[in-house]
């Protein structure tokens, strides 16, 4: 009965160099023996911290935990242009509270998402940042580069941006 009452501590050998204010919230060690940390700052996987606002998408199935992060390809004028990297997959042998703490914390990391009809625009919640950062991800098959649609996706981050600024969401 006291069992489910114990705190899993994570393992010294396990235990990355984290920043000063961060403290882990969940972990879980891999079918390859590597540990899956979450933290309030981000996530780790085999030493390599990754922050929530770098996360696009996260999902459990019952055994494979799978996480898809993001690269910033381009910066402009209030917002960055975003591109998936490939899934990263991770087999997770006790898995405890960790996919839950990570879909929590992704999920949570999205302010105003919305979708248009060149990709999804949201703002995201990064640690230590003051304000929200603003991302683009445009659907397979835009062209980023395309002064049509610099000039839409502009116009469709201004409206959106001044919308919430302005309060009127």
């Amino acid at each position: 009965m006291f069992k489910r009452l114990r705190r899993r501590i994570l393992p010294a050998a396990h235990k990355p160099a984290f920043d000063a204010h961060e403290r882990v919230l969940a972990w879980a060690m891999t079918s390859s023996e590597q540990a899956v940390i979450a933290t309030n700052l981000g996530l780790w996987v085999a030493g390599v911290q990754t922050g929530w606002h770098e996360i696009s998408k996260a999902k459990w199935d019952g055994s494979v935990l799978t996480v898809i992060t993001s690269m910033v390809v381009e910066s402009r004028e209030g917002y960055d242009v975003i591109v998936d990297e490939p899934p990263v997959r991770m087999t997770l042998a006790d898995p405890d509270h960790l996919p839950h703490q990570v879909q929590l914390r992704v999920t949570s990391s999205v302010m105003h998402p919305r979708q248009f009809a060149l990709g999804w625009l949201a703002a995201r919640r990064v640690p230590g940042k003051d304000g929200l950062s603003w991302i683009v991800r445009y659907n397979p098959g835009v062209d980023a580069s395309s002064a049509e649609v610099v000039a839409e996706t502009d116009a469709i981050f201004k409206e959106t941006y001044w919308r919430i600024v302005g309060g009127s969401e």
